[in-house]
């Protein structure tokens, strides 16, 4: 499955980055992505079938912190530098 989104981004809101759960959602919705359809799609690239929905909503919500293996993933899904997700996991640790 593969997204036909233009490769746009969105400004950040502030100059301290953002935390990795807001990344995520704020990048899927401006994709046009379902969290069902972002699961998908991280299975299809990866062939790893043990993220789910229920997984991106953990990492949307700010349960759980996706692992250096789906950063990669979510990189190439969500069109994101995998630097730009490292500061927000980096983010994201400091709010915690």
């Amino acid at each position: 499955m593969t997204t036909n989104a233009p490769a746009q981004r969105a400004p950040r809101e502030n100059g301290d980055g953002e935390p990795i759960w807001e990344l995520v959602r704020r990048v899927r919705k401006m994709r046009g992505l379902t969290q069902y359809q972002l699961a998908d799609v991280l299975v299809d690239l990866s062939s790893n079938h043990s993220v789910s929905r229920d997984e991106v909503a953990r990492w949307e919500r700010g349960k759980r912190v996706p692992g250096p293996y789906w950063r990669r993933w979510l990189s190439a899904a969500l069109d994101v530098p995998g630097e730009e997700l490292a500061a927000a996991v980096r983010c994201g640790r400091r709010l915690r």
